[in-house]
């Protein structure tokens, strides 16, 4: 009994923010549906890590020595090691994504460089509100809409913020359906919404579904070859989409192991969201500014393609310019939802998941790229 009165006696006010955190992130998954197969196990996690003597960290017994705390485990072990988690996430994302709308339309892969304009953009505003490059650099990659690449830029960089960016990165990415809206409707008017796009797809061969994601790597590990782990692993999934030969190890990439890993990152990257780390006043600037780059990709990409219309004699609905934030497919059904709004016809799907699969392969690219640069800016 006196262990217990202890354990209620050691909770701090930080600790007790910690379970209000958890039980909202919970409450999003369950009630709002929101990303629920992270979020409920990232919600579970900050209550689990943040108990009297937790026994899912490291710690001390008396007469035993120190004992090995489970969730702290798998962090050292899958994440701060090896990357291991967020990299075979990848894996199962790419087993996922069918780039045929992309490469019917190449053209879409313009909207997938132009919406990574917030990730750079945020970098700078961090390091003008005192953050240092490493962790700046970090918090932008937020904007990516990505969240293995978030938690695996931070955790390379050995950023501070590692818990805070994984929770702001994942609850933005759920929350696409409600920011997107916003964002775009704050820089087009109805008639811009209304602009039509006829989808006239060109044949895709099966061989260029099969050489693409070989491509795709090889220039990435060239221009970005710190990206090649993540550019890498995306492309081997979609490689065993593609190939036709590996149908049920696609299928259990796709979905078991996908939903194994995503459940065992989200529980895994609860140990960086002890109290003590944090909650913080920085925490809060890291939403904010991770709520800064999420809304910036998504309008770099409506005025990239507004500026494309005043060279294009078929116009592009500028909506679709945000679909390529690598949030898939969530983005694509945001804009295809929008248009059928301002126009019941107006069907805008598969156009918005050409741009949508392009911020997917942007998004490991701009992350490859940081990982890339940012040593030599600091040397």
């Amino acid at each position: 009994m006196s262990f217990l009165f202890d354990g209620f006696l050691s909770v701090t006010w930080q600790q007790l923010v910690m379970y209000a955190v958890g039980a909202l992130l919970i409450y999003l998954a369950i009630k709002k549906n929101y990303e629920p197969s992270l979020l409920l196990p990232m919600g579970f996690g900050a209550i689990l890590v943040n108990l009297p003597f937790s026994g899912a960290l490291n710690q001390e017994i008396a007469g035993i020595g120190e004992v090995q705390g489970i969730v702290q485990w798998l962090y050292e072990t899958g994440i701060e090691a090896s990357e291991a988690m967020p990299l075979l996430l990848f894996i199962g994302i790419g087993a996922m994504i069918d780039f045929g709308p992309l490469l019917s339309n190449p053209k879409m892969f313009l909207f997938g460089a132009a919406a990574q304009f917030g990730i750079f953009f945020t970098i700078a505003v961090a390091v003008a509100l005192g953050f240092d490059i490493i962790d700046a650099a970090s918090i932008g990659i937020i904007g990516a809409a990505d969240g293995p690449t978030s938690i695996l830029v931070s955790q390379v960089l050995k950023s501070k913020y590692v818990g805070p960016i994984a929770v702001a990165a994942y609850s933005y990415m759920a929350l696409v359906p409600i920011i997107q809206p916003a964002a775009i409707k704050a820089v087009t008017t109805k008639k811009e919404r209304q602009i039509r796009m006829p989808y006239n797809p060109n044949n895709v061969s099966k061989t260029l579904k099969i050489v693409f994601p070989v491509i795709v790597t090889i220039i990435a590990g060239f221009i970005a070859p710190t990206s090649v782990s993540l550019v890498g692993f995306l492309m081997f999934g979609n490689l065993l989409r593609e190939c036709g030969v590996l149908n049920t190890l696609s299928e259990s990439a796709q979905n078991v192991l996908a939903n194994l890993v995503t459940l065992l990152l989200g529980i895994t990257i609860s140990f960086s969201m002890v109290a003590e780390n944090f909650v913080k006043l920085d925490t809060i600037l890291i939403m904010g500014l991770g709520l800064v780059a999420f809304v910036f990709d998504s309008v770099a990409g409506v005025f990239f393609a507004k500026f494309l219309n005043l060279f294009t004699k078929n116009k592009i609905n500028p909506m679709v310019g945000a679909a390529g934030i690598s949030a898939f497919p969530m983005s694509a059904r945001v804009i295809q939802k929008l248009g059928l709004e301002a126009d019941s016809q107006n069907h805008l799907l598969m156009h918005a998941v050409g741009a949508n699969v392009s911020g997917q392969i942007a998004s490991v690219l701009a992350g490859g790229m940081i990982l890339n640069l940012l040593p030599q800016l600091i040397k």
